[in-house]
């Protein structure tokens, strides 16, 4: 089963997520092979962490939830929620596969939440710029909740046009970039 979650960051809590980076990069190593898509996103001045995405394949429920509150960072109180979704993996590949490469161009997480109607999110016609994209699901996925995206684009603007408007009551974009160890 394949999962989306995003920890946001409490306001202030850069200091601390610094100071637990190495813890944090040890516990994701564990989950290193069910890994689709990991990384931070970032706040206005695209530098400081805001939160943290990851996409991976996990056994059940009950796993994901492990992952998400167990993470050291949570644990810790680097983060003021959570959201945790099953997920699709549309793409049928990884952040690691993606053509573009983890340099080069402003990349973007896009949520698009609280569908406002319709039967789900639809794939892209062109997929090039997309590093990840599925549908935000109900825990027993049968219901469609919002669609999240990965993808390289040169704006804010340009990220937020990969989701049809008028099928979520909410789009939110965030800055991304390709987590893991340097």
């Amino acid at each position: 089963m394949e999962y989306f979650c995003y920890h946001r960051d409490r306001a202030g809590s850069a200091a601390l997520r610094h100071e637990l980076l190495e813890e944090h990069w040890s516990y994701m190593d564990r989950y290193a092979a069910g890994m689709i898509a990991r990384g931070p996103t970032l706040a206005a001045d695209g530098d400081t962490p805001s939160g943290s995405v990851h996409i991976l394949d996990l056994p059940d429920p009950a796993a994901a939830r492990a992952f998400a509150f167990d993470e050291p960072n949570h644990q810790a109180g680097v983060y003021r929620d959570v959201l945790l979704r099953r997920w699709r993996n549309l793409l049928g590949r990884t952040m690691w596969d993606f053509r573009g490469g983890r340099e080069g161009g402003t990349r973007h997480l896009v949520l698009g939440l609280g569908p406002a109607g319709g039967a789900g999110p639809a794939v892209p016609h062109d997929t090039d710029e997309l590093i990840a994209y599925g549908p935000l699901l109900s825990d027993d996925g049968a219901t469609w909740l919002g669609t999240a995206a990965l993808l390289r684009a040169p704006d804010e603007k340009a990220a937020r046009a990969v989701l049809a408007a008028d099928r979520h009551a909410v789009v939110e974009v965030h800055t991304w970039q390709f987590g893991g160890r340097p």
